[in-house]
């Protein structure tokens, strides 16, 4: 059973930066498609970067594109999201998530492993 456990949120200002962590345990990240997905308060649940299993091609959607980098570390089994220029829009909880069939997709439910979150606070 893979567990995935976020951490690095926080509150930071409008135009900080923020690099989230999301430590594996029970598996192989390198097995698995893995990918950040946020939601705020009030609004569906929306994918901000996704990558492969083989190769690592990864996918952001234009909301975050240029801002966010996906990248995984499969020595330390560790999947990361670095967020710069951050905005108020960015407020969420980010979490990540694993699966091992199919590709990179944009429902949260379709995700074999999901963690629990991880609060960032943008002020403006």
């Amino acid at each position: 059973q893979v567990q995935l456990v976020e951490s690095g949120g926080g509150l930071v200002q409008t135009g900080g930066s923020l690099r989230l962590s999301c430590a594996a345990s029970g598996g192989t990240l390198s097995t698995y498609h893995m990918v950040w997905f946020r939601q705020a308060p009030g609004k569906e649940r929306e994918l901000v970067a996704g990558i492969s299993r083989a190769g690592g091609t990864t996918y952001y959607p234009t909301s975050v594109k240029g801002r966010f980098t996906i990248s995984r570390d499969d020595t330390g089994n560790t999947l990361y999201l670095q967020m710069n220029n951050l905005t108020p829009e960015d407020t969420a909880v980010y979490s990540c998530a694993a699966k091992t069939r199919g590709a990179v997709v944009a429902r949260w439910r379709e995700y074999d492993y999901r963690g629990q979150g991880t609060q960032v606070t943008v002020s403006s």
